[in-house]
């Protein structure tokens, strides 16, 4: 009797901690996961700030196109009576959204540049063996170029706006305008992180880009609108802006900056950032892509 009374306590205390630890260990894996996504953003928007000639160049580009091309041409391409505009828009204000995809298109194939990069250096190597999974690392990293893609192109705005380009900024549609712009930042960095998966070398990078930036920019709904290329007969052309992912992340925020219905487009962009995501990570795995280079200079 005295033996199972001094017995019978000993269970509770035995039992208790492992009811109770698995919520803690929970709550920190969670915890670190999330500080491991804040020191990766964190190290980027540093590196950015310490590159103002990375910003410059990214107003640059698309003032250039704003300020040049657009206003020469201001009155001789007037856009007709179209969706989704109510009345004749001159050239300029449409061009604007397509050159906010010219921002995140550069800054995501730039990003692409920059993991090349940290993986020569072994910067990535040092990544990638955190104890975190790989994917929410890649996505960690992800989320750092669609932010920094979102600033750039925010600026730009701003820098147009006060040229004197008349946009519906300060109403309601403004706010959907801002999900299709980070949405079209994931999706092009998504994109830049897939092709850093076969870009073994920084040599390499340039003539990879010019092979992906300018036909996706081009043939795409940035410069003209599609019934615009049908109707002048460039069939083919047309064809190819309609199977052509940034086009569709244009129109998504052509359409929701002037709050009507994008259609099929934010489907489109969210879809192909599950599939280029997802195959960056399948690249990025220790057994193919990324993890090859390890295994061979393992093997030497």
């Amino acid at each position: 009797m005295f033996e199972r009374t001094l017995k019978t306590p000993d269970k509770a205390p035995d039992d208790t901690p492992e009811r109770t630890s698995a919520e803690p260990m929970a709550r920190r894996g969670l915890a670190h996961a999330l500080q491991a996504m804040r020191a990766i953003m964190l190290r980027e928007l540093y590196k950015f700030s310490q590159q103002t000639g990375r910003l410059v160049s990214a107003l640059v580009r698309p003032l250039l196109w704003l300020a040049v091309f657009a206003a020469g041409f201001r009155n001789v391409f007037g856009v007709a009576i179209a969706e989704p505009y109510d009345t004749y828009i001159p050239y300029d204000v449409y061009i604007v959204p397509g050159l906010v995809g010219m921002v995140l298109l550069f800054n995501g194939m730039q990003s692409s540049l920059a993991m090349v990069y940290d993986r020569e250096m072994g910067l990535m190597r040092l990544l990638l063996t955190a104890p975190l999974p790989r994917p929410w690392l890649l996505f960690s990293k992800l989320c750092a170029t669609a932010l920094l893609s979102v600033l750039q192109a925010l600026a730009f705005v701003v820098v147009a706006a006060l040229i004197g380009t008349e946009l519906p900024l300060l109403s309601l549609a403004g706010l959907h305008a801002l999900a299709a712009l980070a949405a079209g930042a994931l999706m092009l960095g998504a994109l830049g992180l897939l092709l850093s998966v076969h870009i073994k070398q920084l040599e390499n990078f340039a003539g990879t880009m010019n092979f992906v930036i300018f036909p996706m920019y081009f043939l795409s709904t940035a410069l003209y609108p599609l019934w615009k290329l049908q109707e002048s007969g460039a069939e083919w052309v047309y064809q190819l802006a309609r199977f052509n992912p940034f086009t569709y992340a244009v129109e998504w925020i052509r359409f929701a900056l002037y709050g009507k219905d994008p259609g099929l487009a934010p489907y489109v962009v969210l879809g192909c950032l599950v599939v280029f995501f997802g195959l960056a990570c399948w690249g990025y795995d220790p057994q193919r892509g990324f993890g090859g280079l390890t295994k061979r200079g393992g093997g030497a």
